[in-house]
């Protein structure tokens, strides 16, 4: 269902206190800057050079080690001389920011970074130009995963809207100290994830954690949808009924999860996988905090493939780079695109960021190691790989789908209650 720019306007700025909260953890933290005009020293007036492409990019990393390094190879590399501008920190500001500055027809920003959130928002409306016949070729888009394109920089159109920055997976994670004490070797399967839920809840610790809190459950609803072939936008399909029983399950009939964690964000539940609390969770990005909480290695806390239910499939999030319509340096903003989509331009992300590249053929570039690389490649072997199931009006539509859920697992509605809501909310925000 189309909407009109002013109601997708008004929509975003009104729910834009949520954006955090869907969001990816890896993703929120990939949001810095301080909202203020800034430039880079070489874009500085005095160092402009005649002639020369430029453009100006409204970015997310600006106040991260490498920064700067990474500024320096794009503009060598894409031969545009690059000014920027730091998004704002808070994820809500960024929002309205970037809603009005594309809304408005303002052309002083040329490229900006988006998350899937604000892609969702946007791509309908008609203010990115689209990329498919300059940028994304048929070569480049062969080597981004499709399932990701389709869902997330695709317009209703069929105009391809983004360059993906990098892919972060919302992967399985275990304690392999806990897979070792119940002498498992593996999760492959349906059966072997019960086992181990059922295996690793005692003394006061449980087989799988989630974030269940109403506007983050939504990735894991969709996650376990997917894993039964279900639906996300249809809860008459036998898969989505399914999911959401085993959710049900998990907390109510095996009691293999708190109830209770109906109030936790990532940032609770990870502090409790870290701390021994459960066996095994869904989590974003490559283990940074299990990292740094020592706590990250083969040994301990690692990522391992999704396992087979009716099928493996697995999300991934990304921040994407977009071009303005209005802007009036496309032909410098499309060089530069270009640039961000090589293999090049993936690498340079995680030689200075450390995101994992989107393209398939960058990642398996010697410069990409470590043992995430081992099963980052697995995943994309063997793993239908999507975006998540958003809609226009992103918010208001997790929102109500994490209220629905807590209210079904706190037995204050029925799955047949709980799944006539659903598809009533799929109608009223499509």
């Amino acid at each position: 269902m189309k909407k009109t720019t002013s109601f997708v306007l008004a929509t975003i700025t009104a729910f834009a206190v949520l954006l955090s909260a869907c969001s990816s953890s890896g993703s929120d933290k990939a949001s810095t800057g301080t909202g203020a005009a800034s430039s880079s020293p070489a874009s500085s007036s005095d160092s402009k050079s005649e002639g020369k492409d430029e453009i100006t990019l409204y970015t997310i990393q600006s106040t991260k080690p490498g920064f700067q390094e990474w500024l320096k190879e794009a503009e060598e590399k894409s031969g545009v001389k690059i000014n920027w501008v730091a998004a704002p920190t808070d994820s809500d500001t960024r929002q309205q920011k970037v809603s009005t500055i594309l809304s408005s027809g303002d052309s002083s920003v040329d490229i900006l970074e988006v998350n899937d959130e604000m892609a969702t928002s946007f791509k309908n409306a008609n203010w990115l130009e689209p990329l498919q016949d300059t940028v994304l070729t048929a070569d480049v888009y062969s080597q981004l995963p499709k399932g990701y394109m389709e869902d997330m920089l695709t317009s209703s159109k069929g105009d391809v809207i983004g360059v993906p920055s990098y892919s972060g997976y919302l992967g399985l994670w275990v304690d392999q100290k806990k897979l070792d004490e119940v002498g498992m070797t593996s999760i492959e399967n349906e059966e072997d994830f019960v086992k181990f839920l059922k295996a690793t809840t005692k003394d006061g610790q449980y087989g799988y954690g989630g974030s269940w809190e109403k506007t983050y459950v939504f990735n894991e609803i969709a996650t376990f949808v997917n894993l039964f072939g279900g639906d996300y936008f249809d809860w008459s399909n036998e898969g989505s009924r399914k999911a959401v029983q085993f959710m049900y399950d998990m907390a109510n009939t095996w009691k293999v999860t708190p109830v209770d964690q109906i109030a936790d964000k990532y940032e609770q539940m990870n502090q409790k996988f870290i701390d021994g609390k459960y066996g095994m969770v869904f989590m974003w990005g490559t283990g940074t905090d299990y990292e740094q909480a020592g706590r990250y290695g083969k040994d301990q806390i690692h990522m391992i493939n999704m396992p087979q239910f009716a099928k493996r499939s697995i999300f991934t999030d990304s921040w994407s780079f977009v071009l303005n319509s209005s802007s009036k340096n496309k032909e410098a903003a499309t060089k530069f695109l270009k640039y961000a989509a090589s293999v090049d331009g993936e690498l340079s992300g995680w030689k200075y960021f450390g995101k994992y590249p989107a393209r398939a053929d960058a990642a398996a570039n010697e410069a990409v190691s470590g043992d995430i690389k081992e099963v980052y490649t697995q995943i994309q072997q063997t793993s239908e790989v999507r975006g998540r199931p958003m809609l226009p009006q992103t918010m208001e539509f997790i929102s109500e789908m994490g209220t629905l859920f807590q209210n079904y697992i706190q037995d204050k509605i029925t799955l047949d209650e709980f799944c006539a809501k659903a598809q009533e909310a799929v109608e009223r925000y499509k």
